[in-house]
């Protein structure tokens, strides 16, 4: 039997009404507000208790969507007990709106299952805590826009004013203000009475009423109010709450809105429809040069960084000088670079090196995602960026402390982020293939579901709409549009539509099936918007396990590998000293050509233009003229131009030449003529130079500064080590110690899994059963109603070898060696040597307990509770 059906049986308390919930119940309760789990509560008054703390249901209602929370909002200004009907009145009004009747179900259930509202549809009661932050009142104005009612607002008010007031209205004094102040609000809230009264009103009353209506309810008038006040305070439509300040009651605004607590209930999410739709085959290969793009992107940055990368600031992070270069080196924007250096730190690929000259390099783990497959290597960053709360959007803003946040330094973890990319992901999947929202209506939806969240707005703040002006979005606002253009970056998505290996990264289910007449044909490949079909979830799904995290990137990257274009083993030789790459190379061909040539300009096809330069530096790293003769012959499709061969024999017949050691530094050459014409050359007399033999030359500057300078003067010397050998210069990478990426920063307890929530609820019901259990009680028992039990040690063991006879469950007081006393519901099972083994059903598993920690023992009641 219900609760509606019978009133005895209706809940006193929410600890009563979570009583009354099944095992199901109560591990949804857990499961929605996770906070209440840690630690497991030791019984359900204690669960209720932590339930009603103001930090617990201040983050419960940042969870509410925009509609539930309307409804909390509502049940704050209604009566308390309110019931179904005058709670549904609030939300759809006198003229009854089907939307809102349609989702007040479930609005209401959701409330409930988050132990927010108890009670039958007959008494619904919010939590205290909750009535606190949502009711009206000065300092916190309500969302609603509403103000304090008739009785609230008359609590101060003298007697004799009440009755001027109820006369003035046309109605018979009472002889007291109680009786007054109701027969007021009960003229308010009549609707042909409030009529017949407002029909009487100046037009000037009427609009300063239809000014105050929505909110703030609140105005400011003078000692010696205009003639349109006074006739709205003579007849108590407006009350005076201060010197010289005036306030709409409740009642009067509720009547003024046709019953409305709300200008625009808001019971069903804004949809996010396809602003235009492409060709599922053209968003995945769009999607995949993305991908690639984004990997030859990550190895480029840490390529320039592999000697040493940018020096760590003092209080951590990249400074913008060096940000600019990394920027100019990625011919790109910094915006975007501080992403690709945080979206490499997060995959610990990039970490700083801890020597006592920090500096910023790759990590070991590096080189080893270099040897992955390309599809692996995207997995690997894509499941960095979906789980990293480190937000890269931030990079160039400001803190609390107004000090600039830099890319790689603290305070750039936001814990909401992860929860934004993935319903952001969730958005675009539930919309057909190939179809691309506008940023606006995935934001206004995402607004919808977290109207509290962001950081930007307080619990208690005012009603507004579904969108805000972009100069005030908030936090998760500004998250999901940093994650629609880094998804597309990432090639998550291509065209702004989800990739099919990006919906396989999230594990959402595959579309359904396309209707062949509806596919775009023309060269557009746009779709008409109102063919679209519409998908909503009823939720927003959870994140990921980390297991089926693992199986949904395993499964995007088998998806996106066959459209990854195949490295190359050639290129094409030209005869302007540069060579075409038509494609990605293999890795050993780009190292090296990445050595023997420079750069020119990227895009589909890379060009690499040869210099004297980019040649001397293949030869300082060890090869010889043939050896890069026979590189450039195997690996070109078009035969060697005669003047590249040319420009290597060139450099390679001048190359040590010259031999640069250590004095400070010296140089010497078989050749006398060539150190004459140094020594004369002006350009040299930074140097320090100075002749000791005919062919030795010492010089102030350091071995690295001569041959720089040397080389600036067009020589192309050699460095030598103390035996004479010449010293080769091999690109030996830098890398850190091991390094393990950065965790991110939980927003609140985990969600915990099925394991711990069926071992909670079976601890927390036995933990009830202890603390509820009636037992049986005699004239010498000391002990109250919930105290420890008190008995001496003989009666003690009398009383467990006893239970063991018999088989019955003992209600034991027990303190613990630190001196934390509680009490338990135990059926022993033996007693010997000064310990009892018992099934504790408090803990639910078998125990032992020594009989002196025992402070007494009582029988429970047979037919009790």
């Amino acid at each position: 039997m219900s609760t509606e059906e019978n009133p005895a049986a209706a809940p006193r308390s929410l600890a009563e009404a979570l009583r009354g919930r099944d095992d199901a119940a109560l591990a949804a309760l857990l499961r929605s507000r996770p906070d209440l789990i840690t630690p497991v509560p030791t019984d359900l008054t204690q669960l209720a208790t932590r339930a009603g703390t103001r930090a617990s249901v201040v983050r419960a209602l940042e969870r509410l969507d925009r509609f539930a929370l309307q409804t909390a909002q509502a049940l704050a200004v209604a009566a308390d007990p309110a019931s179904y009907g005058e709670l549904l009145g609030l939300l759809a009004g006198d003229d009854g709106d089907p939307a809102v009747s349609a989702a007040l179900p479930h609005a209401l259930a959701t409330l409930r299952e988050q132990a927010l509202v108890w009670g039958g549809d007959d008494r619904l009661r919010l939590v205290r805590t909750a009535r606190e932050l949502l009711s009206p009142s000065p300092q916190h104005p309500s969302p609603t826009g509403l103000g304090p009612t008739v009785r609230e607002a008359t609590a101060g008010m003298s007697p004799g004013r009440i009755q001027e007031i109820v006369a003035t209205a046309g109605l018979p004094s009472t002889h007291d203000s109680v009786s007054a102040v109701t027969a007021l609000t009960t003229l308010f809230g009549d609707p042909e009475r409030m009529s017949a009264l407002l029909d009487e009103a100046p037009a000037e009353s009427v609009e300063v009423l239809e000014r105050l209506v929505w909110g703030p309810p609140y105005g400011q008038v003078t000692a010696d109010p205009a003639a349109r006040l006074r006739w709205l305070l003579d007849r108590g439509l407006l009350l005076p709450t201060a010197p010289g300040t005036v306030v709409l009651p409740r009642e009067v605004a509720l009547r003024l809105r046709a019953g409305r607590a709300h200008r625009t209930p808001e019971p069903l999410p804004p949809p996010v429809e396809a602003a235009a739709t492409h060709r599922p085959q053209v968003v995945d290969a769009t999607a995949a040069g993305q991908a690639y793009t984004a990997l030859a992107t990550v190895e480029e940055l840490l390529k320039d960084w592999d000697e040493g990368g940018p020096a760590v600031l003092r209080a951590g992070g990249l400074s913008v000088r060096d940000l600019k270069r990394t920027a100019a080196a990625l011919d790109t924007t910094e915006p975007v670079a501080a992403f690709w250096v945080e979206l490499a730190y997060a995959a610990g690929l990039l970490a700083s090196d801890g020597e006592a000259d920090e500096r910023y390099a790759a990590t070991p783990a590096y080189d080893e995602w270099r040897e992955l497959p390309a599809a692996e290597r995207w997995a690997l960053l894509v499941t960095a960026w979906l789980t990293a709360t480190r937000t890269a959007g931030l990079i160039g803003g400001r803190d609390a402390k107004d000090r600039t946040l830099s890319a790689l330094g603290p305070g750039l973890d936001r814990s909401a982020a992860p929860e934004v990319r993935h319903r952001v992901l969730t958005l675009l999947a539930a919309l057909p293939e190939g179809a691309a929202p506008s940023h606006d209506a995935v934001l206004a939806r995402l607004h919808w579901e977290r109207p509290l969240r962001g950081g930007g707005r307080s619990t208690a703040g005012p009603d507004t709409s579904a969108t805000e002006d972009r100069r005030g979005e908030d936090l998760r606002a500004r998250i999901a549009r940093w994650t629609l253009s880094e998804a597309e970056m990432l090639g998550i998505t291509g065209r702004g539509a989800l990739s099919a290996h990006g919906r396989a990264l999230i594990g959402a289910p595959a579309p359904e099936p396309r209707n062949p007449a509806q596919e775009p044909t023309g060269p557009g490949d746009k779709l008409p918007v109102h063919h679209l079909p519409h998908h909503r979830p009823a939720l927003p799904p959870p994140a990921l396990s980390p297991t089926q995290q693992s199986t949904a990137t395993a499964a995007a990257a088998r998806l996106l590998a066959p459209l990854l274009p195949e490295p190359l083993d050639h290129v094409l030789l030209q005869a302007d000293l540069t060579a075409v790459a038509p494609g990605p190379l293999q890795r050993p061909l780009a190292d090296m050509l990445g050595v023997l040539a420079d750069v020119e300009s990227k895009g589909g096809a890379t060009v690499y233009r040869f210099t004297p330069g980019s040649v001397r530096r293949a030869l300082d790293s060890g090869q010889a003229a043939s050896d890069l003769h026979a590189f450039l012959a195997a690996h070109s499709r078009t035969p060697v131009p005669q003047p590249l061969a040319y420009l290597i024999d060139d450099v390679a017949r001048r190359h040590g030449h010259l031999r640069v050691g250590a004095a400070a530094a010296y140089v010497r050459c078989d050749d006398d003529a060539v150190l004459n014409e140094i020594l004369a050359d002006k350009r040299a007399a930074g140097l320090g130079l100075r002749r000791l033999a005919p062919t030795v030359l010492a010089a102030l500057a350091d071995p690295a500064g001569l041959l720089e300078g040397l080389r600036a003067m067009g020589f192309a010397p050699a460095a030598e080590s103390a035996e004479g050998d010449v010293l080769i210069a091999r690109a030996d990478a830098r890398r850190t110690p091991p390094r393990t990426p950065p965790a991110p920063v939980p927003d609140g307890p985990p969600v915990p899994d099925d394991t711990l929530l069926t071992a909670a609820v079976r601890a927390v019901r036995a933990g009830d059963l202890a603390a509820t259990t009636p037992r049986r009680t005699s004239a010498g028992d000391p002990a109250g109603p919930g105290e420890m039990p008190r008995t001496t040690a003989a009666e003690t063991l009398a009383t467990m070898q006893a239970a063991v006879l018999t088989g019955e469950a003992l209600w034991i007081g027990y303190v613990n060696a630190e001196g934390g006393a509680s009490q338990r519901v135990i059926a022993p099972v033996r007693v010997e040597g000064g310990f009892v083994t018992a099934y504790d059903h408090t803990a639910d598993e078998v125990r032992t307990y020594p009989l002196h920690r025992i402070t007494g023992v009582a029988e429970l009641a047979e037919d009790e509770g």
